[in-house]
């Protein structure tokens, strides 16, 4: 038996009907969220759309990946605009990002809404003074299969999911900076049929082809676009997809244990900075592997 390395067991250990122990990937500091800021953003002005989060069950509830990039972000130095459908939850974002020292405010837009959309982009350029990058964290679910699906939660789905994400592109690139970065947020669920919810997968699907060509109308300004595509993540929206499919996140995940919020907008963060600026028109896959594998 090996000994336990950073706070997990090794995959060496066994059961007693001996079987090894699947490996579970410990927390790191910035799995966790506990991470410092090391200044990665500083002078940057984000605009976070999707910046809130879902409450499922509010006493257990994790944070979700909106509100991890947007409070990341902020600790990373930069002037934050965190745009939600929901000023509430944007509220609640930017309190916790005051509460640790950084700058912050709340917009309200609804995404499916042109006119919201430049308002929305309108006001993260004034209070801050500029955009510098845009993450995309926009998203909905839909119902299994096909006959569940009519045609116009089919379209609703889209406008959310594909729209939405061209909308603020088309409104945002002319406000941006040289050299900024937007970063769309897909899903696994884009690379495989898991989900079985095929409106919600070829919807963000769709947003790898998006993604190409702003990267490509970008480039004349210096402006980057990426994708990530988390996998299985423990958030208030995965769990309330969870509640509908009791099989979600139980199968086979080789770092045995689902995503946090923090480890998404780690990815995000690496685009977003200085350390990424050769990149653009790429994706990543935050998922331990399954993608892959």
């Amino acid at each position: 038996m090996t000994a336990a390395k950073n706070g997990a067991e090794m995959a060496e250990s066994s059961h007693d009907d001996g079987k090894p122990e699947r490996y579970v990937r410990p927390l790191s500091a910035e799995s966790s969220g506990t991470a410092p800021g090391r200044g990665r953003l500083n002078g940057r002005r984000i605009l976070i759309v999707g910046g809130g989060q879902r409450v499922f069950d509010a006493a257990t509830d994790p944070i979700g990946n909106g509100r991890a990039m947007s409070v990341l972000c902020a600790r990373e130095g930069a002037h934050v605009a965190v745009a939600d459908v929901n000023r509430a939850s944007a509220e609640d974002t930017v309190a916790r990002i005051a509460a640790e020292g950084g700058r912050a405010t709340a917009v309200a837009a609804d995404v499916t809404a042109e006119a919201d959309v430049i308002s929305m982009i309108d006001e993260a350029h004034r209070v801050m003074g500029g955009l510098d990058g845009m993450v995309l964290n926009i998203g909905t679910f839909g119902k299994i299969g096909l006959d569940n699906v009519s045609t116009d939660e089919w379209n609703r789905i889209y406008d959310v999911n594909v729209r939405g994400p061209m909308l603020c592109c088309r409104a945002a690139l002319p406000r941006f900076e040289k050299g900024g970065s937007i970063v769309f947020i897909s899903s696994i669920a884009a690379l495989r049929a898991g989900s079985q919810m095929a409106v919600y997968d070829s919807s963000k699907a769709a947003l790898g082809g998006l993604m190409r060509n702003i990267a490509h109308l970008g480039a004349r300004n210096g402006i980057r676009a990426n994708l990530v595509y988390p996998g299985l993540v423990d958030t208030p929206n995965g769990r309330e997809a969870g509640a509908g499919r009791p099989s979600r996140g139980k199968g086979h995940i080789p770092f045995g244990r689902q995503a946090t919020g923090w480890e998404i907008a780690y990815a995000v963060l690496f685009f977003l900075s200085n350390e990424s600026v050769y990149v653009t028109a790429q994706t990543l896959a935050v998922d331990s592997g399954l993608s892959g594998m």
